[in-house]
């Protein structure tokens, strides 16, 4: 049930059904209880009031009581919920009703809601929120007031104060509206309200700023001349000093103002598509946004390409030029237009702050505030007083720190995708220099040598005026000053790439360029834990540097840009904190591999690889400061500690360079002498510095022995127990190439054969590993089959996914060895799901080519996808030894189709490729000279085809009596396999 007192009073049913009331008496009544309800009235005031011809009696007040329950109870009858009850209250009356089920009621809460929603000023959207509320609660009018009984003592107060409440929401609904930009359909309605309530100064003030705003000043004017002269007359007073503000500003109003634009582009716009609509769509929903980012990421061409997809008026101001904040509000006069006047200059002329706020309340506006970061407080201030006073203003600031103010909307603007990076060098290059586009690959060199931001990119695309593109890829450590002439046009601190940092790091504190400097040494980023330690920070200026774009977030890591950390390490030198830096640096990588080592062998394996898989850089930048300070044993014990997590990711290769480094300032190998307390650790390194390749062999023939003598010491039978176990099982695979020497080989077996009974569980499950190559090099299959299911059973208690790998794929072997091959592929599967669960390329690559060894009789399209793949893995992991695998794999597919040449081709490419010492590549070499034998046989060469064939022979003899079958296999001679036998 509803009812209605904002005109003549009425009362509907829950269908909408108006409820007959009666006569006039009735409805006075019931407009009386309305009035105020559910508080009581009294019998004797309902009785003077109810008829306007004279008093009624108690018996007919109680009769037209009794009538309008009736009605009321008629309807309520039919209705859901509770009805309205009129109920005796003392010496009166009272309705019980729900608040908001009488019009009145439900216009204050409305009026209140659009109101609040106005002073709010977030936007259009609040203003849109108010119109709608406001509209709402004004259609609840039908006429005046308690239309029938306003003029009754009890409630002409009440009548009185809802006119003024409709008079107030109608001036805000039209606020609503000026902030909408309605100002010409408002125009007609204003003109109404005035006459209406001529010595009312906000209708005057709301229509003034209508007709300038749709470009009626003169008539603006003419309002405030009418409502100053009625003023006068007939109450004998002057203006507001707000509306006498706003004809000021009137007077001194250009109808034509010049904003600032953004400076017109020059170039083509390449690559940031998506964040022009981004930020545009935000700013539709928010009323200050933020580009933040190093310097010359693009930040201000991104903000005017962004203002030019709105339809706002646009203000561009450029802030790099002000030496300090003062002369901000100013600056912004300036840039609007709002140059100082004459009349301005003979009176009171007020503060620049109060013109702009005067200047830009009712004005439909996009502010761009460039550059923010030198006077990043100020910008703030200022931005934070505007907004709050200028409803319809909404800023775009640029700057390489947030300007921190509620409400802010960051947006960070990264470096070019690869892609558009690319794009915008070669746009750049033909502008400098004609002929064909510079070779793709190089470019993208360059430009990640730049971190893809769009200056170094233009700058550095400006110096193929003088350069070939092979001469600037190849300089890319000179890169940060290779625009050192640079744009003659642009301000000095985007000249060159220096400039560009260089002007962000004179805004940093002490404190934070300290921490700036020594977070260079950070080659892949940092935890903010190891970034507090090595920097002798703290969080705070941590985040600080964050904030300014000198370091990113993300990952849970800090990062720094590459351009900038260039200039960091510069300024480290300079400071000559460069060793002790590096010291801090390498020592706290060392103790955190050293921490996560034991780990890698069960199962937190998944949780440790990725986080020392984030250190990879930082590992190589300590290994290069050990190397460069001479700091060897620092180096090996951070090699040795590393190793495990870079022999199970496949990593190994890139630290051989620095492990042979390390190995030359070590006195031992060829002198013999073994290390005392370091033993176990320089025999770890030794393992990694002995690579492929001229230097790799000449590492291991020179330390072969020594650290053989120094792993035998730290795992002497077992009695003592070394710290890195998976140095064993690499020793011995080490071991067991095609050069080795059978006392050496027995020796190393002699060594991991030994830990059997160890207490260290991993040392007993790889001891069973290796056993079984014992045996079956005494052709002892089934005692090798025994040792692997063991060795599985040892790797899976332990929950180490890598062990169990290694050993599934050598049951996988044996399995295939006898012509089970669903069994082999079962086992491969098994052993491949768990490598790539570990990230394990080069492991992953090896069963990729054995599992498709197994397929190619049967299905070749699936065998050639295991040979590609294991291609495509062994080149991101740098394996030269797991891609010769993959070659052979594809020369054998080649071979089988008839494409001698392509075979040929694959088999020779691999040939070049396989690491002699390797053990499991014995097996890989045999088959491409094989391969190689039968492809001269195939072309009737003979002599070469015995001559492969001779050094397939020479090659398997290393793989004992599994040997012969071997050969046989794939295609030698039965003399010649037999021959391997007798070896």
């Amino acid at each position: 049930m509803r009812f209605g007192i904002l005109g003549q009073t009425r009362a509907w049913d829950h269908h909408g059904t108006e409820i007959p009331l009666g006569g006039p008496a009735r409805r006075a009544l019931l407009a009386l209880l309305l009035a105020r309800p559910g508080e009581p009235v009294s019998a004797d005031l309902l009785a003077e009031e109810i008829d306007p011809d004279g008093p009624l009696s108690d018996h007919a007040v109680q009769s037209q009581v009794s009538r309008l329950r009736t009605a009321l109870r008629a309807a309520a009858d039919t209705a859901p919920g509770p009805a309205a009850m009129i109920e005796r209250a003392g010496d009166g009356y009272r309705i019980d009703v729900p608040a908001d089920a009488v019009d009145a009621c439900r216009f204050e809460r409305l009026t209140a809601r659009g109101r609040a929603a106005l002073h709010r000023g977030d936007g259009t959207e609040d203003a849109e929120r108010a119109a709608a509320l406001l509209r709402e609660a004004l259609e609840l009018w039908r006429g005046p007031a308690l239309d029938g009984v306003a003029d009754r003592p009890s409630v002409q107060a009440t009548a009185v104060r809802l006119e003024e409440l409709r008079t107030g929401a109608l001036e805000d609904r039209y606020e609503a509206a000026l902030r909408l930009g309605e100002h010409r359909a408002a125009v007609p309605e204003l003109r109404e309200l005035v006459s209406r309530h001529p010595l009312r100064e906000r209708p005057a003030g709301l229509l003034m700023r209508a007709l300038s705003a749709d470009g009626g000043q003169a008539e603006a004017l003419l309002v405030y001349e009418r409502t100053r002269r009625r003023l006068a007359e007939e109450l004998g007073a002057d203006p507001s000093p707000e509306l006498t503000a706003l004809h000021r500003e009137l007077l001194q109003h250009d109808p034509t103002p010049a904003p600032a634009a953004p400076p017109a582009p020059l170039t083509s716009f390449v690559g940031r598509t998506a964040e022009v609509d981004e930020v545009a769509g935000l700013l539709r929903v928010a009323r200050l946004v933020t580009l933040t980012g190093p310097g010359g990421v693009g930040k201000t061409r991104l903000a005017a390409e962004v203002a030019g997809t709105l339809n706002d008026e646009l203000c561009f101001v450029e802030l790099a030029p002000l030496r300090d904040g003062d002369g901000l509000p100013q600056a912004l006069l300036n840039a609007l237009g709002l140059r100082e006047t004459g009349l301005q200059a003979a009176g009171a002329a007020r503060a620049p702050l109060d013109r702009l706020i005067t200047a830009l309340t009712d004005r439909t506006l996009l502010l761009v505030l460039d550059n923010c970061e030198h006077v990043v407080d100020e910008a703030a201030a200022l931005a934070a007083r505007l907004l709050a006073a200028c409803p319809r203003l909404r800023v775009l600031a640029t700057s390489r720190e947030p300007l921190g103010v509620i409400g802010e909307h960051l947006c960070p603007v990264g470096p070019l995708d690869d892609d558009a990076a690319v794009r915008l060098f070669t746009d750049r290059a033909a502008a400098v220099r004609r002929g064909p586009a510079p070779d793709p690959r190089l470019v993208r060199r360059v430009c990640a040598a730049v971190d893809g931001l769009p200056l170094a990119i233009e700058l550095t695309a400006a110096r193929l005026r003088t350069l070939d593109i092979d001469d600037l890829a190849n300089r890319l450590d000179d890169l940060l000053g290779m625009a050192a002439r640079g744009n003659r046009t642009a301000d000095e601190r985007h000249r060159t790439l220096r400039s560009v940092v260089a002007w962000g790091w004179d805004l940093l504190s002490e404190p934070e360029r300290r921490a700036a400097r020594r977070f260079a040494v950070f080659a892949g980023g940092a935890t903010a834990e190891a970034a507090a330690r090595v920097c002798e920070t703290d969080g705070e200026t941590l985040e600080s540097l964050a904030d300014k774009s000198f370091i990113r977030t993300g990952g849970g890591r800090y990062r720094m840009l590459e351009t900038i950390r260039a200039y960091a390490a510069e300024q480290l030198a300079a400071a000559g904190e460069e060793e002790t830096t590096g010291r801090a640096h390498a020592l706290d990588l060392l103790h955190r591999f050293r921490t996560a080592d034991p780990f890698l062998r069960g199962t937190a394996q998944l949780d440790w690889l990725p986080a020392l898989s984030a250190e990879h850089d930082n590992l190589l930048a300590a290994l290069r400061w050990a190397v460069a300070t001479r700091a060897a044993d620092t180096g090996r014990r951070l090699l040795a500690c590393a190793a495990t997590s870079l022999w199970i990711q496949g990593r190994a290769s890139a630290v051989a360079p620095h492990a042979s480094a390390l190995l030359d300032a070590t006195d031992v190998g060829r002198s013999a002498r073994l290390p005392s307390a370091d033993g176990e650790e320089y025999a770890v390194c030794v393992l990694l510095a002995a690579g492929d390749g001229p230097t790799g062999r000449a590492v291991w023939e020179a330390h072969r022995d020594a650290a053989g003598r120094a792993l035998a010491e730290a795992w002497a039978g077992g009695e003592r127990v070394g710290s890195l176990p998976a140095a064993l099982l690499l020793w011995m695979m080490r071991n067991a190439g095609q050069d080795a020497e059978p006392a050496q080989v027995r020796a190393a077996f002699d060594v991991v054969a030994a830990q059997r009974t160890s207490p260290e569980p991993w040392a007993r499950a790889v001891a069973r590993y290796v056993s079984a190559f014992g045996a079956l090099g005494d052709g002892d299959t089934a005692t090798a089959e025994r040792a692997l299911d063991e060795a599985v059973e040892g790797f899976r208690a332990l929950g180490d996914r890598w062990g169990t790998a290694l050993a599934l794929d050598a049951l996988a072997g044996l399995a295939g060895g006898r012509g089970d091959r669903a069994r082999a592929v079962a086992l491969t599967e098994q052993a491949l799901a768990l490598t790539e669960q570990l990230g394990a390329l080069e492991d992953s690559a090896d069963l990729l080519v054995n599992r498709g060894d197994q397929l190619a009789a049967d299905d070749r399209p699936a065998a050639r996808a295991d040979y590609t793949r294991a291609a495509e893995l062994a080149a991101s992991a740098g394996s030269a030894d797991r891609l010769a695998a993959a070659l052979r794999g594809q020369g054998d597919l080649a071979l089988a189709e008839g494409d001698l040449t392509a075979a040929e081709r694959l088999y020779t490419e691999g040939l070049e490729r396989i690491d002699r010492h390797w053990i499991k590549s014995l097996g890989n070499q045999v088959r491409t000279l094989a391969g190689l034998g039968r492809v001269a046989a195939a072309r009737g060469d003979h002599t070469t085809a015995q001559t492969r064939y001779a050094e397939a022979v020479r090659a398997a003899s290393g793989l004992g009596p599994a040997a012969a079958e071997l050969l046989r296999l794939f295609g030698l001679p039965e003399a010649l396999a037999g021959a391997v036998s007798e070896r």
